[in-house]
């Protein structure tokens, strides 16, 4: 166990598997794979429905049948009612490539030609599959499909170039199509009988009768490429769709026997998959580049309109960063694309938009690619002034200026800052001021400005007058950095020389006085640095060199302050808690080391087998997000000291130690630090509590705070007003007798003409007489005696948990007979004698077990609740005996100790909340 667990993987979409699309009533889904996991959205509007468990291996096929999915990843097909895999079928010797839903039974098919047809309804033990065939070295499969119409028959597409008509049945091949020389790679039926549309590596379409082995109609790609997916329309126009290799998708007029309309740049790599919608002018399309896409024919020409998409990185994203409070996260890929992602709900996520780019695109006729911006290398963001202008700037590869974002409106701003126009050099660097009004840029060539964000107008550059040039660095700036007062500005060279640059001010509303800026200090560190992080509060800065070294200086003392050494090789990226206590930093060498700054140690570090590009910390310290060479999401791990009760770090830390652990799943259910020796076996029969038996349980709480119960308000709020609700409930008039029985109650005749019901027999071996307590008990449906015998064994193994548990699953009126089956109504007897009565030891065992639950602050809601029921029924009891006196008195101390240390919390809070809502910015 260490400081961070995985959590969860956002930022995936799809992958390079074929979709499988159903609909379940009016209701249509599609189930798209996500590396070793899928998901199903829901296409009215592209929702996440359900989000599977990890495999063992990456997903090759999907096929799905209403609630069941059956995936097959290596040899194994998995099947899964909804979320929870319910058994495996492993009888393959070689990796599946297709699978097919055939009426009550799959199709799969793997790539040594061993076709196995398998049975679902019901799901045997056995797990063996009803019949198999294998095909000929001829023919080398690669898609299958089932005509309509055709009982027990299914087309198989071959690499060679072939079609061969097989009947299941009988494993007989009933005819074979010569084919057209290239290889075929979909095959798909249309909705007239008998003709099958069929793509091939050539680019060609053919459009064929099975029944008569004639040719209807042959449609040629204009671009380049293989045809990769193709789909008929269901909803009366006579279109087809194909995709290619080349992201374009086609639409043919199969009447007129002509393209139609062309989608060029639907997607920036190849289709994998096309659909359209049954009865519906709707087409969905996925590809490899992370994104799917639903296309409308609402157009008087007849072109698809893009209606609603869900999309990730299409490439590796480098550059991550925390933002609004951690609810969101700001990233920057190899793909061109800056993108928001939100750590609470997926449909949040979205594309910073370049202004009109595939507008621009289309009217250009040009690739997007080629008009939006390069790849972001840097960047920096502000909260403070999101509502007044553009609070981000990014810097972006080979180029000279920087580009602002408002990301209020989640675009591109409109002024572009252009750092000494006169020797024009990749900016390479970036900061924001506290105050959110300045941008401050790098170049590669050494120079430095400041731009004003709100009117994009430069406010001076930064010029070392000590040295020969006019330039702040004599090498490239590959870092600045501005403090939380603006008095000083920090910048590093590539050359291992860091600056203090004073900035001197003026009024308030008024220019900066550029003339009276003087350099501070210098330091020289001694090696090339790579990269800078300042973290404003404590004013730390940590550099990093090519000697794989971290170094820590206080730019109020002007001096080293700490040294930090582990990493073996390139450091990616680093990163400061809020507080500044930590210090986190990645490397090439696959670990993700924690540093403690004021111990000036190593308090714990992970490896993981794809190494860490880019890390951010939540401002609350409770998430961090990675990303990960040749990954195209962003991985998020849960802070557990955020959440344990260990006073002490070492306790959950790893120390010097490094501790080997997987990358986050997609799904939240999972997630472990110690690897599974046994990863490469299937799992089987994998339940929900398995799941989440994962995480780590926390006994102890967190200090000064109380945990509550999770119960609903009602359900302990009903224990406080029970006395209302059974008067409020009364009947008003008494119970009637019934005119006559119901039809299927069994009733006697009697002499007086009135309903006798005939009792039930009892069973063999049954007393016919059992006790009334017992029997109200067991109407009631609780066990006898259980409430008393869990309380006299919680006590004395001074563990209240499972008694706690019993008494929050009984209603309130169940909880309340149980507490009045203890109330003592003959209280004039001797002292000695009543204590000795087991009511008594009863209200005695229940008063321990209030002072237990109250000093430990656990279900502090419900306990509340109870012992406000407990002394209103025994209130009179307590009172008139001694020794429950002083009981009760301990009860009152430590309830009046843990509530005034939660009440002072919340004094605290409100009266900051005051201050600061009376507070103008």
């Amino acid at each position: 166990m260490g400081i961070f667990e995985p959590f969860r993987a956002i930022g995936y979409i799809t992958t390079g598997v074929p979709f499988s699309v159903q609909r379940l009533g009016t209701e249509t889904f599609v189930t798209v794979s996500v590396g070793k996991a899928f998901q199903v959205y829901n296409c009215a509007k592209l929702t996440l429905v359900i989000v599977s468990p990890q495999l063992p291996h990456k997903i090759r096929a999907l096929a799905c049948y209403r609630d069941f999915t059956f995936v097959a990843y290596a040899t194994h097909i998995a099947v899964f009612k909804r979320a929870h895999q319910v058994t495996l079928w492993s009888r393959h010797s070689a990796k599946v490539n297709s699978l097919m839903v055939f009426g009550d039974y799959v199709i799969s098919v793997d790539v040594d030609g061993n076709l196995f047809i398998w049975g679902f309804k019901g799901l045997d033990e056995s797990n063996a599959p009803v019949g198999h065939i294998m095909f000929g070295d001829k023919c080398t499969p690669t898609c299958l499909m089932h005509p309509d119409t055709y009982l027990n028959k299914v087309l198989i597409g071959s690499q060679e170039g072939g079609l061969q008509l097989w009947n299941v049945s009988t494993k007989k091949m009933l005819y074979e199509f010569k084919g057209w020389g290239s290889s075929v790679t979909s095959c798909v039926s249309s909705p007239a009988l008998d003709v099958v549309a069929v793509g091939c590596v050539d680019g060609k379409i053919h459009v064929h009768n099975i029944r008569y082995d004639e040719e209807v109609v042959t449609f040629v790609h204009s671009m380049r490429g293989a045809v990769t997916s193709l789909s008929f329309s269901t909803d009366g126009q006579p279109l087809l769709a194909s995709g290619g290799s080349s992201g374009v998708i086609s639409i043919w007029n199969l009447e007129k026997r002509k393209l139609q309309s062309v989608v060029r740049e639907a997607h920036d790599s190849s289709i994998i998959s096309l659909h359209f919608l049954a009865n519906e002018p709707v087409l969905m399309s996925s590809s490899a580049d992370n994104s799917i896409k639903i296309w409308i024919f609402d157009t008087t020409d007849g072109d698809p309109r893009l209606l609603r998409f869900r999309s990730g990185h299409s490439a590796p994203p480098h550059c991550i960063r925390f933002y609004a409070n951690g609810r969101h996260i700001l990233s920057a890929g190899q793909d061109r694309a800056f993108r928001l992602f939100s750590v609470i709900q997926d449909q949040q996520s979205r594309e910073l938009s370049q202004r009109h780019v595939s507008k621009r695109a289309k009217k250009l006729r040009v690739k997007e690619e080629e008009l939006k911006l390069k790849p972001v290398i840097a960047f920096d963001c502000a909260e403070i002034r999101e509502r007044d202008w553009c609070n981000v700037v990014t810097c972006h590869m080979d180029t000279a200026q920087a580009y602002v974002w408002r990301l209020q409106n989640f675009v591109i701003g409109e002024h572009i800052l252009r750092p000494c126009p006169e020797n024009l050099t990749p900016v390479k660097a970036c900061t924001i001021s506290a105050c959110g009004n300045f941008a401050i840029l790098g170049t590669a060539g050494g120079w430095i400005e400041r731009f004003n964000l709100q009117s994009g107008i430069s406010r001076g550059s930064y010029m070392d007058v000590s040295e020969r040039g006019s330039c702040a660095h004599e090498s490239e700036v590959v870092g600045v950095a501005c403090d939380s007062t603006n008095t000083q500005m920090i910048s590093a060279g590539f050359h291992g020389d860091v600056k203090l640059l004073h900035i001197v001010a003026c009024k308030c509303l008024q220019v900066w006085d550029f003339k009276r800026r003087a350099l501070k200090s210098r330091w020289e560190v001694g090696c090339s640095l790579v990269k800078i992080v300042y973290h404003r509060l404590n004013g730390l800065l940590a550099t990093v060199a090519d000697d794989f070294v971290i170094r820590l200086f206080d730019a109020v003392a002007l001096r080293m302050v700490r040294k930090f050494e582990g990493h073996t090789d390139r450091i990616t990226d680093l990163c400061f808690s809020e507080d500044g206590k930590w210090l986190l930093s990645s490397s090439m060498d696959g670990t993700l080391r924690i540093w403690d700054v004021i111990l000036a140690r190593q308090i714990d570090a992970l490896h993981v087998d794809v190494s860490i590009t880019a890390l951010s910390l939540s401002p609350n310290m409770d998430v961090l997000a990675t990303t990960h060479v040749d990954q195209n999401g962003v991985y998020l791990w849960v802070n557990q000291s955020m959440f344990s009760g260990a006073s002490n770090i070492d306790s959950y830390a790893s120390g010097k130690e490094v501790v080997n652990v997987k990358l986050p799943s997609l799904s939240s259910l999972e997630g472990s630090n110690v690897e599974n020796e046994d990863a490469d076996k299937p799992i089987v029969n994998q339940s929900v509590s398995n799941e989440v038996s994962t995480f780590p349980a926390f006994s102890q709480q967190i200090p000064d705070l109380v945990t509550l119960s999770l119960l609903p308000k009602s359900q302990w709020q009903s224990l406080i007003n029970l006395d209302i609700i059974k008067v409020r409930n009364k009947p008003i008039e008494p119970p009637k007798k019934p005119e006559k029985a119901p039809f299927f109650l069994p009733s006697v005749p009697s002499l007086s003409g009135e309903i006798l019901f005939k009792p039930s027999e009892p069973v063999d071996g049954e007393d016919t007489k059992p006790d009334k307590a017992e029997s109200d008990k067991r109407k009631l449906g609780i066990p006898v005696n259980q409430f008393l015998e869990l309380l006299q064994s919680s006590s004395e193994m001074k563990n209240f948990s499972a008694f706690t548990e019993y008494i929050k699953g009984l209603s309130p009126s169940n909880l309340d007979m149980e507490l009045r089956m203890f109330q003592i109504i003959d209280e004039d007897e001797d002292e000695e004698e009543l204590v000795k009565r087991p009511e008594f030891i009863s209200i005695e065992l229940l008063l321990d077990y209030f002072i237990h639950e109250i000093s430990c602050r656990n279900n502090f809601e419900f306990v509340q609740a109870v012992t406000r029921l407990f002394l209103k029924i025994h209130g009179e009891t307590i009172r008139c005996n001694s020794k429950l006196q002083d009981k009760a008195r301990k009860l009152l101390d430590t309830q009046s100790a843990v509530w005034q240390r939660v009440d002072k919390l919340f004094q605290s809070a409100r009266c900051m909340v005051t201050f600061l809502s009376n507070s103008q910015f």
